[in-house]
């Protein structure tokens, strides 16, 4: 192994040079770190001349490369680590001097800087003599080539960090100089390196001492974010911040002494001594001066848009580098100023697109970082009481002097506010107080961005505090109300009418919290407020247009709010709102269409705000209710609709030529400009046509619309701004590309929002290609939000669509931001134009696509070539999107695959690739003087390359080989790097698009082709051509294998390579590398190989070792982008070859990365770590122990977003929480211990309100009088999952069978240590339980409950370890009671009562408490909340007196479910009747009214019903349906279950209730028999019905309420049935086909478990109409009621038949249902055998037999299998026996000889099952042999004297009997039993059994002698059972016999028995002691005979036998002094 720190470098090949010295490098490395020191120090010399001499590049090795210098900088610090350290001097020297040789080249310097600088990192310290020389050296190259300057910035740095005290100060001060001018440098990675060196340079506070010194440094980074990338000005950002920071660390400031004593005494009044001055310590700089150095820069006039967006990276820095305190406590400094310096200074050229801006950044600022990541849940409380206390609480201006915050101000709090809301989850008290009144007040603000802004703010306040939402909803209709009478009411003024939109918008946005939260809110305000609207609609033409345009936009804004409550509400209001529609978009009129109709401006502009609101309503009615009421009619009505409006638009655009060249005034609002409204118009339009589908829209209409879509987007007609300044743009040169246009229009490209509707993935405008990470730089997430604003022309703000404010989101958006009208009408003409596309036929899709083509291309647009820029990327991505939507129809693979489209297409696409560099080509020639070039678009190339492989997907083989060819000459010929870029983007596409085998053709061209591209050193191309190599790879899979070698090989060479380097190359080349890193992409790359190679990597070569250590390499680098590919790399590769890999050495790396501040890194970590715990949990708690999974928790509360925490605790949890659950139990209780910021907030709250009570003091922790003020908190989200893993924890322990966990005493017993047990942290579990029902928010107190309920749950049956007899949670009455009590105060909420009222059920039901006077609180609760349920009224449960209805009724359902569970619970808890009876009558009326009303809440569910016919209460009539369906559906099977317990016990109460008659107190009962009735019930039908609709709706795949529901409609369908309920309805035909059809589709699908219900419900109907088939038996036999019975018993028959037929396995047919277990099969299969005979005994004498010889013919087939293990007869032999025995003695005539034929056949069907096993082995063999022999034994026993059986087939029974006793095996004692069955039967004196008597003895007595005679003890103790048999047969025959012939009998017997007999002086055997037994048993019967026999047998047979009796009676005889009968008469022997 030390020949390993050796190379032979003769033998280093000149090709491979670099590959081998790397392997040698990886070898030296790993042996420098194992063999033993000894070893390193003998060859240590030699390995270090051998590393200089690589590093310095000496012959033979080759250029140090990137990963030879960072193995061989590894393999010094491991040497010097480990051996000497003496030569560390020399070799740095040695490298200091190779570096400074002017001859060596610039590899040479850059490895022997890294080296020296990571010895100097790691030894610097020891080496201090080494400074001197490094920093001179690193100062001369410091003006050397541009690779070496980075790396000797970097080599400084790292000698700094540990040597930093040998640095002189005039070297220090030279190198922070040179630094400082290096922040300026052109190479971006030499400002990047410099910022790092001055990073390390200023790490103390001692570093910056004046502002001065601030300055020098924050200025010239600053003046360099101008021309910065995103990784230079993140480490601008982070340099600037860590000197910003210095600044608020407390120093010690001279204070001068004063002259003046009142001075003196002012600054100290209470040092009144003269003395010295005294030092003081305070910052540097205040937090407002600090920031002040940033916002400085910010407002300077001529700051650029790009300097100013870079400042946000410096602020995001500075407050992550401040951290959460300093935020925390200056807060509100710090809001102040961001809002007096950042928002509210005015600029000289401030557009709305700035303001729009700035609010933006602001809110990545405040939102992201500061409220996401630095604030903790007090810190948001705070922040909220900040915000509404010193900006939203001060509009209005209400005192002389105040001055109300900016409208721009107030959006900035109220989004913020909105935010903060969202993440607290529930607001406590002190916040709503602050927020309830202001929020309100400022939806009559007058601008308008502020009231949509207060509308969303007050929609998040609700739904984080819906218990207010009803008052905020009353409020704020009565506001709107009178705003309304003051608007009709002249003189109104415009105030009016927009405090009236406000209202109108909050309104809107409460009602979406409403369709959210329809617990709290009675929906008799909708109708109220739909009937407004409706009036204002009405009155609307007897106004002007300004104030009717008013009503018209708040009437249908109300409308559309209103949509989002669902079809159930607007189900009955369609008709009049289709109505309404069609007023509102009536056929335009010539007057609409002709030019100059004279209209004026109000006019025009009140009639296009009349259609675009209406349209709104349509758009919301879409949304929401479709397609429920979408129907085809409905359909077709608003499809001419639509094209009115459209029509109407056309007529407007075509009449206005006005052109504008301030694209910002088109704001909306009362004042909006005609242009935005006619763009608002026409979005619209687009967004309900896209919403409607096109099943109703004609073909011309849908021509049209493409035709309309098309001419917006792409031509140059599209265009809103003056085409006049465009022209003179571009012909000047002054036009910037369009996305860096900040005029927020940009020429009409779409915004990057209407991009993410296809799923693009971005580049630059927020872009996203699918498949592709949501950032592909690994970058942090509010490095991407900020860097993405650099190129978005287009902002979106909440006030350009108020349509958000009413919308339903499936997640909670913190702020959703529409484009403007202008850019949001070509979003939804290209999202039109995408889904209309694919639906052409080929003509219409050729010429929708010329159109494109021709549009773009139009010579109008070389005149705006800003114009054409846009044009071309909405064209690009309208295509792209239709090509996608495409791959979802089937028709599209004609249209696109058409020769002709696809031609056109592709044309059109590869101009696109190519667009830029044509249009560089014309500003070259516009502009000759000036050297400008645009950079490649990078939306028109990835748009374009996958839409071309999307196109090749769809077309032929030749259309994908002519698209390869052409790629590759462009390669080949075209040398512009952009364009090079996009044929290899497009490469990558169509080979993941076309598919692995369709271009696998073509795969050796593509990799060739882009391995050549891959070399190419400028960025863009390396870069993108490598990403396209990423994707190929893993489209071709298996496919690729071949390629793998030559592919790593290659990537070697690219991580050699100097010009791949991220400072590597020309100037140019580096700038651009930052944002485009090649490391990260090779990294995928070995990702994918990974993929193709797959297990393959168990195997050891050379290709699989340069993966893994190339892995493992990437992993080492400094970079976290970096590190982030490689930890995805290793999680694929940990799933093939975990082995080869260091899984303690990853688990370090991983916790070192999860704490760091590169979100990202932490996320990839913990991914990584979630692996490995799911690989093998154990490991991980020997690596990372108690304190990794403490981590993850204090991550979880650091940052509770991170969802991959989550995922790792529970998977931790799952594998080991049965090991050692008290351990998960003390982290969560530690958790629990701590206060949520709520909890502390609220505590004043909490100390007044009494809430504790007596029970309560019982527990000592929980509330907020016992926590103390300063102690720990910790977020209410982490709370819950510690209480969601409590619950885990005792779901996964009662799961375990681990019985040790529930039973103290047992794990007592068993030596188990209790601490260790889930059971001896009971108290702990209950208190923590308290503790969240104790807490404010609604979640933990939900989860607490449910923690509750499974205490009681778990622990019921659980035993006292100290109190026997006793439960253990009898001593825990009071704390659970305790617990529950806060589920009943003033402050909860529906869900939680309806909880605690489950727990309460599960608690009494549970057995711990049987007296009911000892059951306290908890039964007064439950019966309390029974006592609310009688009344209709609403509820008023616990302190709770205003519950909306809805809330109302899904309490009572909770309660009578809880009631329902009781009522089940009653049949194995006696006591539970106490409980129920005073109630039964009152609960039977109320689970039959329940579920009455269920059933009218699912028919309206499906079919229109009149509400008239329902049988649903008022309170859940209309909207409620939906609401409480499923609550409904959650309890209905419970409630119906209860009913089922209550018929099977023949109550009264159900009877009555079922009636529909009134419940008296008399009612209940289960006194007398039930009559039967002709007719059913009046509520039958309706719980038949839901039996039967529960039985057709559910399947296997089911969820478990839905099975648990089938079941339970199973167990009540076999009640249900009987006449006294049903009458003669289940007798009708057609009602009876239907259940058959249904039974057989359940037999078919169903397991056996679902099957024995449905069996038992078929004998119930069977056994309960015997009355009406002895009827029909009784009547003539054609008369219909005879009929009907015998039809209905034959059904029932073929029933059970086919359950039998399907249950019972034959060679024929195996069971199909495997799934079934074997304990579910056997009792089916006896089960379906009683149902068959009860269906049987109903029928008539021949029908009995029919059935009879039916159930034997099937079980003889059960009999027959053989090929099953599983014994399913002898469970089931019962079955045989009743179906032989039924009626067998009553048998006549026919009948008897049917019966005797049929024992016959039986008989011999056994026999010959036995005689066919002769010769086989095996169990099933032996098994089928044992039931046919048990069989043959049953049949004769059960037989009847009168039934003759033949002699023959007695004999053979009896032979095989007798052969299968003698065989001695398991079989024999099968046969052993079978005689002794036989032998005890024949007693009766049947002459059958007599004869087999006379035929078995022999056989018996053979049996005996063989078992005496077999030697080994083990084979006795085997046939011990059978021995024991035959004597007792033999014994119970001896009884039988004659006294004359006892004696002989005797004799015979008595010498077998002598044989049995071992009298050795040890222990008896247990054969010995049983035979003695029988003797003293025989001797005892007949003393004379026994004494005769006695008296024949040889002596010594006589003497063996007395001495077994002696020996047995012996040591009574000693200790009794009186002898037995017995004893008397064997001592006369």
């Amino acid at each position: 192994m030390a020949d390993a720190l050796q190379i032979d470098e003769a033998s280093i090949p000149g090709d491979t040079a670099d590959l081998t010295v790397y392997r040698w490098l990886l070898t030296a490395d790993k042996a420098a770190k194992t063999l033993p020191i000894d070893d390193i120090k003998s060859g240590q010399s030699n390995f270090e001349a051998t590393l200089v001499k690589l590093v310095t590049g000496a012959a033979p090795f080759p250029n140090p490369g990137r990963p030879l210098r960072n193995l061989a900088a590894r393999c010094f610090v491991t040497l010097y680590n480990r051996a000497e350290t003496k030569a560390r001097f020399e070799t740095v020297q040695s490298l200091l001097r190779a570096a400074s040789d002017f001859k060596t080249s610039d590899d040479v310097k850059v490895a022997c800087l890294y080296c020296t600088g990571e010895i100097m990192l790691a030894f610097g310290s020891q080496i201090m003599s080494c400074v001197a020389d490094v920093t001179s050296t690193a100062l001369r190259l410091i003006k050397s080539s541009m690779i070496v300057r980075y790396w000797a910035f970097v080599s400084l740095g790292k000698s700094y960090k540990t040597a930093g005290r040998a640095f002189p100060d005039p070297t220090l001060k030279d190198i922070s100089k040179q630094a400082r001018n290096a922040l300026t440098d052109k190479a971006l990675p030499i400002q990047r390196a410099a910022a790092e060196l001055l990073l390390v340079l200023h790490a103390l506070p001692e570093t910056i001492r004046t502002v001065l010194d601030v300055e020098q440094i924050i200025n010239p980074c600053i003046k360099s974010l101008e021309s910065a990338d995103q990784p230079t000005r993140r480490a601008l950002s982070h340099l600037g911040a860590q000197i910003l920071s210095l600044t608020q660390i407390e120093r010690a400031v001279p204070v001068i002494e004063k002259k003046a004593k009142k001075d003196q005494e002012t600054l100290n009044e209470a040092d009144t001594s003269a003395g010295p001055a005294v030092e003081v310590t305070k910052p540097l700089l205040s937090p407002t001066e600090m920031l002040y150095q940033l916002s400085i820069h910010f407002n300077k006039l001529n700051a650029t848009r790009k300097l100013r967006i870079g400042l946000f990276d410096f602020y995001a820095s500075t407050f992550s580098q401040l951290g959460t305190t300093f935020v925390e406590m200056h807060y509100g400094a710090i809001v102040k100023h961001i809002m007096s310096e950042i928002i509210t200074p005015p600029r000289s050229s401030t557009t709305h697109y700035d303001t729009l801006l700035i609010r933006k950044l602001t809110g990545i600022l405040m939102r992201d970082l500061i409220g996401m990541r630095l604030l903790g849940e007090q810190g948001q409380i705070e922040a909220i009481k900040e915000l509404a206390g010193s900006y939203l609480r001060r509009w209005p201006a209400l005192m002389p002097g105040q001055s109300s915050p900016s409208p721009n101000v107030l959006v900035v709090a109220l989004k913020e506010v909105a935010g903060l809301l969202q993440q607290l989850g529930n607001a406590p008290p002190p916040v709503q107080d602050a927020l309830s009144e202001p929020l309100v007040h400022l939806l009559a603000h007058p601008n308008y961005a502020t009231q949509v802004a207060a509308a969303w703010c007050l929609r998040c306040f609700c739904q984080s505090t819906p218990l207010r939402l009803p008052k905020v909803v009353v409020q704020v209709t009565d506001l709107l109300q009178r705003d309304i009478t003051s608007l009709g009411t002249p003189p109104s003024s415009v105030d009016v009418a927009r405090r009236a939109l406000g209202h109108a918008y909050g309104l809107a946005a409460l009602f979406a919290v409403v369709s959210e939260r329809p617990l709290y809110v009675s929906y008799d305000l909708a109708a109220k407020v739909f009937d407004l609207a409706i009036q204002l609609l009405k009155r609307a033409g007897e106004h002007d247009v300004s104030i009717a345009g008013t009503e018209v936009e708040v009437a249908w804004t109300c409308i559309s709010s209103l949509m989002a409550l669902g079809p159930n509400f607007i189900r009955t209001h369609l008709p009049q709102l289709l109505v309404l529609w069609r007023n509102a978009l009536p056929k335009p009129t010539s007057k609409d269409t002709s030019i100059g109709t004279g209209r004026s401006s109000s006019e025009w502009s009140f009639l296009l705000q009349v259609r675009e609101a209406a349209l709104g309503a349509i758009l919301s009615f879409l949304r929401h209710n479709s397609p429920a009421l979408v129907t085809l009619d409905v359909s077709r009505r608003l499809a001419l609709l639509l094209a009115n409006a459209l029509t109407f638009s056309n007529a407007y655009a075509s009449q206005q030529t006005e052109e504008t060249s301030d694209l910002s005034i088109f704001l909306p609002g009362l004042d909006t400009p005609l242009a935005a409204r006619e763009a608002m118009l026409r979005r619209r339009v687009y967004q309900c046509f896209t919403a409607l589908g096109f099943s109703t829209v004609t073909d011309a209409m849908q021509s049209t619309l493409l035709q309309s879509t098309v001419s917006l987007f792409a031509s140059p007609e599209g265009y809103a701004g003056s085409s006049v300044q465009a022209a003179i743009a571009s012909s000047s040169g002054n036009m910037a590309t369009i996305w860096q246009m900040a005029d927020g229009y940009a020429y009409g490209v779409a915004s990057s929002d209407s991009t993410r509707i296809g799923g693009l993935d971005s580049d630059s405008p927020g872009l996203s290609i699918e498949g592709e990470p949501r950032d592909k730089l690994n970058r942090d997430t509010i490095d991407t939000l900020i860097d993405n604003t650099m190129t978005m022309p287009i902002m979106g703000s909440c006030e350009n669509d108020t349509q958000t404010l009413c919308r339903m989101h499936a997640v909670n958006i913190a702020w959703p931001e529409p484009p403007p009208a202008l850019t949001g009408v070509v979003d939804a003409a290209i999202e039109l134009f995408a889904a209309l596309l694919p639906l052409q036929d080929v003509s219409s899709a050729s010429h929708t696509i010329s159109h494109v083509v021709q549009s773009v291309r139009s010579l109008k647009l070389e005149r705006n070539l800003g114009r054409k820029s846009a044009a071309f990327v909405n064209a690009a991505i309208g295509l792209l999107l239709s090509l996608r939507n495409g791959s979802h129809v089937k028709a599209s693979r004609e249209v696109f695959g058409n020769t002709k489209v696809a031609t056109t297409l592709a044309n059109f696409i590869k101009v696109g690739l190519h667009f830029t560099m044509t249009l560089a080509t014309i500003l070259i020639i516009v502009r000759p003087v000036q050297d400008a070039i645009l950079d490649g678009d990078p939306v028109l190339r990835r748009s374009g390359s996958e839409a071309l492989g999307r196109l090749a997907g769809f077309g032929e083989t030749a259309f994908l080989t002519s698209q390869t060819k052409f790629l590759v000459d462009q390669v080949v010929s075209n040398r512009d790097p952009h364009g090079r870029a996009g044929c290899a983007l497009a490469f990558g596409a169509i080979y993941s698009h076309v598919g692995g085998l369709v271009a696998a053709s073509s795969l050796t061209t593509t990799v060739n082709v882009l391995m050549s591209l891959g070399k190419d050193p400028h960025p863009v191309v390396h870069y993108w051509a490598l990403t396209a190599l990423s994707q190929v790879i893993n489209a071709a899979s298996l496919s690729f294998a071949p390629y793998v070698s030559s592919t790593m090989v290659a990537l070697f060479k690219l991580y050699m390579a100097a010009t791949h380097e991220p400072e590597g190359g020309s100037l140019s080349n580096v700038n651009l590398s930052g944002d485009l890193p090649t490391y990260q992409v090779i990294c995928q790359i070995i990702d994918a190989v990974i993929g193709v190679l797959g297990p393959e990597l168990q195997e050891v070569n050379r290709v699989n070792t340069l993966v893994l250590d190339m892995m493992m390499d990437f992993w080492r680098e400094d970079d976290d982008s970096i590190r982030v590919e490689a930890i995805k790399c290793i999680q694929h590769f940990l799933i093939f070859q975990a082995d080869a890999v260091d899984v303690p050495d990853l688990v370090a790396g991983f916790r070192k990365y999860l704490s760091s501040s590169r979100r990202p890194l932490k996320i990839a970590s913990i991914n990584a770590l979630y692996q490995l715990v799911q690989r093998d949990a154990l490991l991980m708690s020997k690596l990372g122990g108690d304190r990794l999974v403490e981590d993850l928790f204090g991550m979880l509360d650091d940052d509770p977003g991170i969802d991959g925490v989550r995922n790792i605790i529970l998977s931790w949890l799952q594998q080991t929480v049965a090991l050692n659950p008290s351990a998960w139990i003390d982290l969560c209780q530690r958790i629990m211990s701590r206060t949520t910021a709520s909890q502390r907030a609220t505590e004043g709250a909490l100390k007044t309100s009494g809430m504790q009570d007596d029970e309560a003091e019982s527990l000592s922790v929980g509330t907020a009088s016992n926590q103390p003020t300063g102690g720990l908190t910790s977020r209410w989200r982490t709370q819950l999952f510690a209480l969601q893993c409590l619950h885990h924890i005792c779901v996964l322990i009662s799961k375990s069978g681990r019985r040790e966990h529930l039973d103290l005493p047992y794990a007592v017993s068993q030596n188990i240590l209790p601490a260790l047990l889930l059971v001896s942290r009971v108290p702990d579990l209950i208190k923590m339980a308290f503790s969240a029902s104790a807490t404010y928010v609604t979640e933990i107190r939900l989860e607490g409950l449910v923690v509750l309920r499974d205490v009681v749950e778990v622990f019921a049956r659980s035993p006292d370890p100290d109190y026997p007899d006793v439960l253990l949670l009898e001593q825990h009455q009071a704390p659970i009671t305790a617990a529950l009590t806060p589920a009943f105060s003033s402050d909860s909420t529906p869900e939680i009562l309806a909880a605690a009222v489950q727990v309460c059920a599960t608690f009494i039901g549970c057995g711990v408490v049987k007296d009911v006077q000892r059951m306290g609180r908890i039964l007064k609760l439950l019966t309390t909340a029974l006592e609310q349920s009688k009344d209709s009224d609403l509820l008023t449960i616990g302190d709770i007196k205003e519950l909306s209805p809805n809330a109302s009724v899904m309490l009572r359902i909770a309660t009578l479910a809880a009631w329902a569970e009781l009522q089940v619970a009653s049949s194995a808890q006696s006591y539970l009747l106490a409980i129920i009876d005073p109630y039964r009558a009152t609960l039977a009326s109320l689970w039959i009214a329940s579920l009455r009303d269920y059933a009218g809440i699912k028919g309206d569910s499906e079919v229109l019903q009149d509400p008239a016919t329902t049988a649903m209460d008022s309170p859940s009539s209309s909207m409620g349906r939906e609401v409480l369906l499923p609550y409904y559906d959650a309890s209905w099977w419970k409630i119906l279950k209860a009913v089922a317990c209550l018929m099977a016990l023949s109550d009264k109460a159900v009877l009555v209730a079922m009636d529909g008659q009134v419940h008296s107190a008399t009612a209940g009962g289960k006194e007398g028999k039930i009559p039967a009735r002709e007719e059913p019930l009046a509520y039958f039908f309706v719980v038949f019905g839901l039996v039967f609709e529960a039985l057709t709706a559910s399947d296997s795949n089911s969820s478990s309420d839905t099975r648990a529901g089938m079941t339970t409609a199973l167990e009540t369908l076999k009640y249900i049935v009987r006449p006294e309920y049903a009458g003669g309805a289940v007798l009708d035909l057609i009602t009876f086909d239907e259940m058959m059809s249904l039974a057989y589709r359940l037999v078919m699908t169903e397991t056996a478990a679902v099957q024995i219900h449905l069996v038992s419900a078929i004998a119930s109907l069977a056994s309960s109409r015997k009355d009406t088939v002895l009827r029909a038996t009784q009547t003539q036999s054609g008369s219909p009621e005879a009929f009907c019975g015998c039809l209905q018993l034959t059904q029932c028959l073929k029933i059970c038949a086919y359950v039998l037929r399907h249950a019972i396995p034959t060679m024929e047919r195996p069971v199909f249902d495997q799934s079934s277990s074997a304990k579910d099969r056997i009792t089916l299969i006896s089960t379906a055998f009683q149902a068959f005979l009860v269906v049987g005994e109903v029928s008539t004498a021949i029908q009995l037999e029919e059935v009879r010889a039916l159930a034997v013919s099937l079980y003889a087939d059960l009999l027959k299998y053989e090929k099953s293990e599983i014994d399913l007869c002898g469970p089931t032999f019962t079955s045989l026996k009743a179906a032989l025995e039924m009626k067998s003695a009553e048998l006549q005539g026919d009948a008897l000889a049917k019966y005797q034929r049929l024992l016959h056949g039986l008989l011999s069907a056994c026999l010959q099952n036995i005689d066919e096993m002769r010769g086989r082995q095996g169990p099933a063999a032996l098994l089928k042999v044992r039931n046919n022999l048990q069989a043959v034994a049953l049949v004769l026993t059960v037989i009847p004297v009168s039934v003759k059986i033949s002699q023959a087939v007695v004999e053979h029974s009896c032979y095989l009997v007798t052969q299968n006793l003698n065989d001695i095996n398991e079989s024999s004692i099968t046969a052993a039993h079978c005689a002794k069955a036989l032998v005890l039967a024949a007693i009766a004196g049947s002459p059958v059994l007599t004869l087999c008597v006379k035929m078995l003895i022999p056989g018996l007595i053979r049996y005996i002698a063989g078992v005496a005679a077999t030697a080994d003890d083990l084979k006795k103790d085997l046939l011990a059972p059978g021995t024991e048999d035959i004597l007792r047969a033999l014994v119970a025959f001896f009884r039988s016999v004659d006294d004359s012939h006892r004696a002989r009998f005797l004799g015979l017997l008595l010498p077998l028995l002598v044989l049995l007999l071992d009298p050795a002086p040890t222990s008896p055997t247990p054969t010995h002691s049983r035979t003695v037994t029988q003797l003293l048993e025989l001797a005892t019967l007949a003393p004379a005979a026994f004494k005769e026999a006695t008296a024949k047998l040889d002596e010594a047979a006589r003497e063996t036998m007395e001495t077994s009796i002696r020996q047995a009676l012996g040591p009574k005889n000693a200790s009794s002094g009186q002898s037995t009968k017995p004893q008397i008469s064997l001592r006369s022997f």
